[in-house]
């Protein structure tokens, strides 16, 4: 089987995760980033093959994919470089992977699909924590269920920060409000419109609000449902600051206090120590009921974020070099199934449970 591949954004917090477990797993990734010294540092410590080019040039990205028969792309904020990338393997024939959370990148890449699937290429944003975990979790109840009408899903994770990237990508949305998914179409809402408890797996019951998470996007590619809403765990101190929100958005959406943010966060840890990955942990959960009020509910213990979604990323990967690559935009469990996330090592899921 052919091990090699590229990894767009190889020295980034989570790129270099990937690396290191791909080198671990015997696989050979071809490093590449914008930054030669980066790229090539991280080259010669893990002793692979590398090259640099950035995302401005269509011919520069061209000649960096030559001979690649995919990418995993791992640098962002996708809203800024997944389109470049995802154009080049169009172009080129070449399989897209990425780590994206972001609606709009998988928004964009389903209007791709058709292209896509006439290239013969197989577009699949969210190899990660976003989405892998929560894309399982609704194929999963859809499958219990295949009347549903209506889905929740909610997260909790614990023990580490968010990497630079992340928060990075986040600042990109400050005072963009949140999204749901209603009768089929995308909505926007105030950020944390709707709260409850969830009682994740292990006796673990958190006060969680709504975010514009994938899978408001990517849920209902996987599943057809039409109504759909995602949440994640907050301090209910959080969720009153952030309920104060929607007078301040003019002032988050300013160029000026985005870039600020940016500044401080560049200058942080570039992400969760090996001890914080060790002892974190995440939880998924997720509700589906129809018209009649049938109602079905899963949870999900997984490892924690990033060490997740290395290993989900390079499981996917390694599908795709043996071949098994549908073309055309796919969702993680749309492609390969609700026991996807089963492969990751760490990953328990309880027995489906009515409600």
């Amino acid at each position: 089987m052919a091990r090699k591949f590229l990894l767009y954004g190889a020295y980034g917090y989570t790129g270099r995760l990937i690396a290191e477990l791909a080198k671990e797993q015997g696989m050979e990734p071809v490093l590449a980033g914008r930054s030669s010294e980066k790229t090539r540092q991280l080259a010669e410590e893990l002793e692979m093959e590398y090259r640099v080019f950035g995302l401005d040039s269509a011919e520069g990205i061209d000649d960096g994919l030559d001979g690649m028969p995919v990418v995993l792309h791992t640098a962002g904020p996708f809203v800024h470089t997944a389109r470049p990338m995802m154009e080049a393997c169009l172009r080129n024939g070449i399989h897209y992977l990425d780590i994206t959370g972001e609606i709009d990148v998988f928004e964009m890449a389903a209007s791709l699909g058709v292209k896509a699937k006439d290239s013969g290429v197989m577009l699949m944003p969210g190899t990660g924590f976003d989405v892998v975990p929560t894309d399982c979790t609704a194929l999963y109840l859809k499958e219990a269920l295949p009347d549903a009408t209506h889905l929740q899903l909610a997260f909790s994770t614990g023990g580490s920060r968010s990497s630079k990237g992340t928060a990075l990508t986040m600042t990109e949305i400050l005072g963009e409000g949140g999204a749901v998914r209603e009768n089929g179409k995308i909505k926007k809402v105030p950020l944390g419109h709707q709260t409850m408890e969830v009682a994740f797996a292990e006796g673990r019951t958190r006060f969680c609000m709504t975010i514009p998470w994938g899978d408001v996007s990517t849920a209902y590619y996987t599943t057809g449902i039409p109504n759909i809403e995602v949440y994640t765990s907050v301090h209910p101190k959080t969720y009153r600051y952030i309920k104060l929100q929607p007078y301040f958005n003019w002032l988050l959406r300013a160029s000026f206090v985005r870039n600020m943010v940016k500044k401080r966060i560049r200058k942080g840890p570039a992400g969760p120590t090996i001890e914080e990955r060790k002892r974190g942990r995440s939880y998924i959960w997720g509700k589906a009921w129809n018209d009649k009020g049938d109602t079905k509910v899963a949870r999900l213990a997984t490892p924690e974020g990033y060490g997740l979604t290395a290993h989900s990323s390079l499981i996917i990967a390694s599908k795709v070099l043996e071949g098994n690559a549908p073309a055309g935009f796919q969702t993680p469990a749309g492609a390969y199934g609700s026991g996807l996330i089963l492969e990751v090592p760490g990953s328990v899921r309880e027995e489906l449970k009515d409600q």
